[in-house]
């Protein structure tokens, strides 16, 4: 298995991600690309034809890369766009026709399950347990689970709202109006809620480390540190404080946004629903009262390498 590759694709609603590793799990080739799947999909819950374009261009660029390393194992997961949009099987059946990729449709559950795989590579040893949270495009995972080798899940709940679909029903996309915030933090709050009443995640606080697996925690990760640009890897791993995340909320809320498009921690991509991201982020702290968080980049593509190895060294 010396030269075999592996490729794990994870298609949000907001971001197509791409890894290749060796059997050594080096990677040797990561990539990104913001398709922006969900964009104007709320309105009538349907991929609009410039988004699955979007997407079609995507996949089909990270397929050449596939087949160049030869890859033995691939999989490919798409999430909460692809379960929400009325044409979401038709975009899946055209990627495997156009593009030469099986997409596999997930859930919620096994995206929390992935997500977590990922995220433990960054708290193993930290805590007795481990709380992992994934704010995406359409939706939001909080996964309660042991933090060793097992990774035993307890508890998780898939909220409904992400960045995007959260951006576009609340109205949040030009400019920060605190009732629409407010709507949107109650919307949060009613999940949030439920974890809390239905876990056990409160008896285990105290020996509960967080981690959060998204685009947004590592953007204010730079922010905070005032890195004056945004890499990704080298926020990786970085821990914040609440103090300084809301500071830096405050900050983005008071913005227009073409000042937000301008700066450098969120630019013109993102910069309609990074206030929808900041509230949902924000109450989800919040409401669990936390203290502080791991910023991580390993996330559901890095788990789902991880099992791909394991599965072919184990026959």
């Amino acid at each position: 298995m010396t030269n075999s590759y592996f490729a794990a694709i994870d298609l949000g609603t907001n971001s197509c991600r791409l890894v290749i590793s060796d059997a050594q799990k080096n990677y040797v080739y990561k990539d990104t690309h913001p398709v922006r799947l969900g964009e104007g999909m709320y309105e009538n819950m349907c991929f609009t034809p410039e988004a699955m374009a979007r997407g079609y261009e995507s996949l089909a660029d990270f397929q050449k890369h596939i087949a160049a390393y030869g890859c033995c194992k691939v999989r490919a997961v798409a999430t909460a766009a692809c379960r929400m949009a009325s044409n979401g099987m038709e975009f899946v059946k055209n990627v495997e026709e156009k593009c030469g990729i099986k997409l596999e449709v997930i859930d919620g559950k096994e995206e929390a399950r992935l997500n977590l795989k990922g995220a433990v590579m960054n708290s193993k040893g930290r805590a007795p347990y481990v709380l992992v949270y994934d704010l995406g495009g359409g939706s939001t995972e909080i996964t309660l689970a042991t933090n060793d080798d097992e990774q035993k899940i307890l508890y998780t709940v898939s909220i409904p709202w992400g960045a995007r679909n959260a951006a576009e029903a609340f109205h949040l996309q030009d400019v920060y109006q605190p009732q629409s915030a407010e709507d949107l933090r109650q919307a949060v709050k009613a999940y949030t809620d439920k974890f809390k009443a239905e876990s056990d995640y409160l008896q285990l606080k105290d020996d509960c480390f967080a981690v959060a697996t998204s685009s947004n925690p590592l953007r204010l990760s730079a922010w905070i540190h005032q890195r004056g640009e945004y890499n990704r890897e080298k926020e990786d791993g970085q821990i914040l404080a609440v103090a300084d995340m809301d500071n830096v909320l405050a900050q983005v809320n008071a913005m227009s946004r073409q000042e937000r498009e301008d700066c450098v921690y969120i630019g013109k991509k993102r910069a309609a629903i990074f206030i929808a991201a900041g509230v949902i982020f924000k109450t989800v702290y919040d409401e669990l009262g936390l203290s502080g968080l791991m910023a991580s980049l390993k996330s559901a593509k890095d788990g789902i390498i991880e099992e791909l190895i394991t599965e072919v060294q184990h026959g």
